[in-house]
């Protein structure tokens, strides 16, 4: 690879990169033919279950080639997708109802995995403990659902020891591969046809094998170097399958031991499958790719794979090939003439530009994503990405800019826009108190001593604790920089990521767009203000009326004074039970000497019958003030 400077382009895009000229080639071939389409069926009817994921059961990978080759109608191909309608797709609208009918799941189906996944923890001892590498090889066991979550924990130090976090980081290198006839057998489903008449070329070894797909080079009938990335048989469908078990599980969870007071369980869950059915979908990663090319087209030092939206299916996506050095190989990229600290501050800097302008960014800037060729900094794989609304957007820059200001107050205050009216008024004592903690703790610190991880951490159980629901792109937003920390702390130290945000925001708007955001966004709240002055002007006129009259009434609220009151309370029901035990002796007793019949043992019925109740009521008196002192001790 010749470079020709030590730098990355830094001047916008003038023309368009010759990648982006092949948007506009056709590299469709035409209708299959009779013979081909049952080519197409033979093959299908021989398709193997992918080996590396035998816990996935035959029939859903059946199923899922079955649902493939039933939409590969005559022309299908011949659709002409176009990229400019990102906006239209419903990427992010409700979720089907029909979810157990849409991925074939059945109440036996479900079981069976449970059995399966509970067969697979017991083969490991998990309930006796698990070491990092025990947890690393249970997970790549239980199939693609847990090495997806395992992917995860492993960019989450605050949940897990960072030994565990180091192991699990592993899933994300290769799994092992798919069988090529089993590749063959996916693209002759997915086009209807056999990939010989679509591909010249397809090299038999894999470039890159993950739990969810696998990615292959290729040459296109019309000569073009393409990447294709296959999605293995049955993925979606165990996904689907595991995701299902999760949901029942956090149901019950919720309901017996009120998870959701710590944390939203069927919230996790439900970001969980969204994030599974974001990544499985490989048509929204083809328009998350076209929808990126237009914005790294404003910077000549960005950029990401071209897709060929004909050839792209929901199991197949082909993109031109990217040839060059992983960010991670620091020693090649200083021996092919690149300054490390020149692309870690352009990386950020164009984070910053993707998570804090224009809202739409890369979710997952680990290593093995992110290339470095002919001068410009590749993105690639463009199935986990987030977006964020202006608003959100807006309280995240506070947020940052407090923090590089070490500015206590703003930094609160973002923390209280975050909560909003979703907080329990009563509880905003113990809200300040904890803010103040943070506040102290982080506010306060260099920034390059700023523990980054921590302090998003330190945010969100804050959220949970105050029942504050934080949104889940903000979530997406702190994994994604922890990510890119972790790759500059690794690979180029040298680069501050709080201190690049932060100046980008302080250059990123003139002096004159700053006042003219500050200018509307105080008319935005003198506007709210007023209206809120005349409900309350209204409000007082109505109390003022029936002050009057002589029906204003006050209900007072003493925050704290519940307990006392309660104490009270049990006193004189206490003292209420014991006067009716006393009163059931004496009655029993003039009862007994007044000799009434019938008699029982010597003692009238109705006196007997009353020592009972007297005895039962007071020994259970004596209990309750017995273990209500020992609960009020323990607190």
């Amino acid at each position: 690879m010749t470079q020709s400077s030590t730098t990355l382009n830094d001047t916008a895009n003038d023309q368009p990169s010759s990648s982006e000229q092949q948007d506009g080639r056709s590299s469709t071939p035409a209708s299959p033919s009779p013979q081909a389409k049952e080519k197409a069926k033979q093959t299908e009817s021989t398709t193997k279950p992918d080996p590396a994921y035998a816990g996935q059961s035959e029939q859903s990978g059946q199923r899922a080639r079955q649902s493939a080759t039933e939409s590969a109608e005559p022309g299908w191909s011949s659709y002409a997708w176009n990229p400019a309608d990102t906006e239209t797709i419903g990427l992010f609208g409700g979720r089907r109802d029909d979810f157990s009918t849409r991925y074939h799941l059945t109440r036996r189906g479900k079981v069976k995995r449970l059995a399966q996944i509970t067969r697979i923890v017991n083969q490991f001892d998990a309930l006796k403990g698990l070491t990092p590498v025990k947890m690393r090889l249970m997970f790549e066991a239980l199939g693609p659902t847990f090495v997806k979550v395992g992917q995860i924990l492993s960019m989450r130090s605050e949940i897990l020891p960072q030994s565990f976090c180091d192991e699990l980081a592993k899933l994300r290198a290769d799994a092992d591969p798919m069988p090529y006839a089993t590749v063959l057998d996916v693209l002759a489903a997915e086009y209807g046809r056999p990939a010989e008449e679509v591909f010249a070329h397809i090299d038999p070894k894999p470039l890159g094998s993950a739990s969810l797909a696998q990615v292959h080079r290729a040459t296109l009938k019309t000569g073009e170097d393409v990447a294709v990335k296959v999605q293995r048989p049955g993925v979606r469908e165990t996904m689907a399958q595991d995701v299902s078990i999760m949901r029942s599980i956090a149901k019950v969870a919720t309901k017996v031991i009120r998870t959701s007071q710590i944390v939203d369980l069927k919230g996790v869950v439900e970001e969980l499958w969204d994030t599974f059915e974001s990544e499985t979908d490989f048509l929204i990663e083809a328009r998350n790719l076209s929808e990126f090319k237009r914005f790294a087209s404003r910077f000549k030092y960005m950029d990401c794979p071209t897709p060929y939206p004909d050839l792209c299916t929901e199991h197949v996506v082909v993109m031109n090939y990217v040839d060059g050095i992983s960010v991670s190989h620091a020693g090649e990229l200083v021996a092919a003439g690149y300054d490390l600290k020149d692309i870690g501050t352009k990386l950020v800097d164009n984070y910053a530009t993707q998570i804090l302008d224009d809202g739409f960014f890369h979710a997952d800037p680990h290593p093995g994503n992110i290339i470095i060729r002919g001068g410009q900094i590749v993105l690639i794989d463009l199935g986990m990405t987030g977006r964020l609304d202006a608003k959100t957007r807006s309280v995240m820059k506070d947020m940052i800019f407090a923090v590089a200001k070490q500015d206590s107050p703003q930094l609160a205050d973002g923390l209280l826009r975050f909560a909003g009216a979703e907080a329990d008024p009563a509880d905003y004592p113990s809200l300040l108190a904890d803010l103040d903690v943070i506040v102290k703790e982080y506010g306060t610190v260099d920034l390059a001593d700023l523990d980054l991880a921590a302090f998003i951490t330190a945010l969100t159980s804050l959220a949970q604790r105050h029942g504050i629901e934080v949104p889940s792109t903000v979530t997406t937003v702190g994994r994604a920089l922890v990510t890119l920390e972790g790759l500059l702390d690794e690979f180029i130290p040298d680069v501050n990521m709080i201190e690049i945000i932060s100046q980008h925001i302080a250059t990123s708007k003139s002096a004159k767009q700053v006042v003219r955001d500050e200018v509307k966004s105080l008319g935005l709240e003198s506007h709210a203000a007023l209206h809120s002055a005349l409900d309350a002007m209204s409000e007082l006129n109505v109390a003022a009326r029936m002050l009057t009259r002589g029906q204003l009434r006050m209900n007072m609220e003493l925050v704290g004074s519940q307990e006392p009151f309660q104490l009270l309370s049990d006193m004189v029901n206490r003292l209420t039970m014991a006067l009716i035990v006393v009163g059931l002796f004496i009655g029993s007793s003039i009862v007994y000497y007044a000799g009434m019949k019938p008699i029982i043992f010597g003692i009238p019925i109705v006196g007997f019958m009353g020592y009972v109740v007297a005895f039962v009521l007071g020994v259970w008196i004596v209990f309750d003030i017995y273990f209500k002192g020992r609960k009020s001790k323990k607190r």
